[in-house]
């Protein structure tokens, strides 16, 4: 079996994987009850709120690409920073469902730098929002300096809603945008 069954009913192959298979719905509510960091957070905290946060933060042309930049985890789960540097099969899944949620979605392959900027401010908040105190220095937020707001953890159903609302809010004006 080389596939996984949606939330909404769908056989999404993982091993050649069908633009047309993704499916907003499915997006919303896998990334709604995946939480960051592996758990190890203080309290429930999902990867729909973070790339909510991360659309927050780049301009109004790059929210959509923002919203769907961890779509591939809606298929394949999230994995950890220091692991998957080290599985080239995961990343190799990750990459071709990213081209599939590209293609469907009409974004450009590569993410624009502010997103990967945006990323690592909310990173960097996440970090002192939400995990536990730890002195050590996390290389990759040097010189990064989190949000002044902080966090405040949505359950499960509020990222679901919230996330959903957003990324269709920006399919329809990517729509109007496209159409003019």
């Amino acid at each position: 079996m080389n596939w996984i069954l949606t939330s909404t009913g769908k056989r999404f192959d993982l091993f050649e994987p069908d633009a047309d298979m993704i499916d907003p719905r499915d997006i919303s509510h896998a990334l709604a009850h995946l939480c960051r960091f592996n758990g190890h957070t203080r309290e429930f905290y999902s990867v729909a709120q973070h790339s909510c946060i991360v659309a927050e933060l780049v301009p109004e042309e790059h929210k959509l690409a923002a919203l769907l930049h961890d779509a591939p985890e809606a298929y394949l789960g999230d994995m950890t920073r220091p692991l998957k540097q080290w599985l080239s099969a995961y990343r190799h899944f990750e990459d071709v469902i990213w081209e599939r949620v590209c293609e469907r979605f009409d974004l450009a392959l590569d993410l624009p730098d502010c997103i990967h900027q945006a990323d690592m401010i909310a990173l960097a908040t996440e970090r002192r929002d939400l995990m536990p105190t730890d002195p050590a220095i996390w290389d990759c937020l040097v010189g990064i300096e989190p949000m002044v707001e902080a966090i405040r953890p949505w359950p499960a159903t509020e990222a679901r809603l919230t996330y959903h609302q957003r990324l269709m809010d920006q399919l329809a004006i990517e729509h109007r945008r496209k159409a003019a």
